[in-house]
């Protein structure tokens, strides 16, 4: 049986275990962060190929580095699709629609990003912007903003953090509100489309005005089946950032879809909200990771 290292212990693991144990891939945890690890005798369980690298990108340098094995996304698969700036331009350099948006590299003046906002602002019918940090996941840090002095206070709030020098990355972006957009988060495994889910808060938080449909933040998955333009879109940008195993979030308005952000570390739904066949793409790139890697 091929033993396959995945780095959390949450939903992913538990979801995972049992349909690649039908498949012969062993599923076996590895704990990356929050505990003491020697590194000339690292106490690590033997493993052949790995699935979720270790969130923490600095422990999970040293622990790939100890056990020795390919991942699926490696360490710098994660980099490239945590940094937000950098997928947005490698898809618009491919001519794939992604939200308008501007990097903003700190220390920036106030009247630069004034400038910026009111550029964005330009032209859109939304009477807001959201700013984001670079590389944060799970909506964390995310802020809508309706006018100039919110905006800048929001900055204001990003220029203290960027202060401390061991803050790695201080940009930031702006980019465009999409009012009423749907919110999907699509699955690409081995450059094909695998399956989606449909992420919407409950009337009652939309009500009270919230507006991140992050899963982690109360928003509700629901399985749909994307239709054939936007099950495309997710594969060509997996294919643009040449990442076989990709989480492609996409927003799409009465006019518009386009790639919002992706995710290289992507959590496991439901196997009932993906495409049949699901697991056995995954069992499929798992081996021939291991083969070639």
């Amino acid at each position: 049986m091929l033993r396959l290292a995945v780095a959390t212990q949450q939903e992913t693991f538990e979801r995972i275990r049992d349909p690649l144990a039908e498949r012969d891939i062993q599923v076996v945890p590895v704990q990356a962060s929050e505990r003491t690890l020697s590194l000339s005798n690292p106490a690590l369980p033997e493993v052949e190929v790995g699935l979720v690298f270790p969130s923490r990108l600095m422990e999970g340098g040293a622990v790939s580095a100890a056990l020795d094995v390919p991942w699926v996304n490696d360490r710098e698969a994660i980099l490239s699709s945590r940094n937000k700036a950098g997928v947005l331009a490698a898809l618009a350099r491919t001519d794939i629609p992604v939200p308008e948006t501007t990097l903003v590299s700190n220390p920036v003046d106030d009247d630069a990003v004034a400038e910026a906002a009111a550029a964005l602002r330009k032209g859109s019918p939304a009477d807001s912007l959201v700013v984001k940090p670079n590389s944060t996941t799970r909506g964390t840090g995310v802020a809508r903003v309706g006018d100039p002095d919110s905006l800048l206070g929001v900055t204001d709030y990003l220029d203290l953090v960027h202060d401390f020098r061991a803050t790695g990355d201080r940009s930031y972006l702006l980019q465009e509100y999409l009012p009423d957009a749907r919110d999907y988060r699509a699955m690409v495994v081995d450059g094909e489309y695998a399956g989606a889910v449909e992420r919407r808060l409950p009337s009652a938080e939309t009500d009270a005005g919230r507006w991140k449909h992050n899963v982690h933040r109360g928003a509700i998955a629901e399985g749909i089946s994307l239709r054939p333009e936007a099950r495309e879109l997710a594969e060509r940008a997996a294919a643009a950032l040449d990442i076989d195993y990709l989480g492609v979030d996409l927003l799409e308005t009465a006019d518009r879809l386009v790639v919002n952000e992706t995710n290289a570390r992507p959590t496991v739904d439901e196997v009932t909200k993906y495409e049949p066949g699901f697991y056995d793409r995954l069992a499929g790139l798992i081996r021939m990771t291991a083969e070639t890697g």
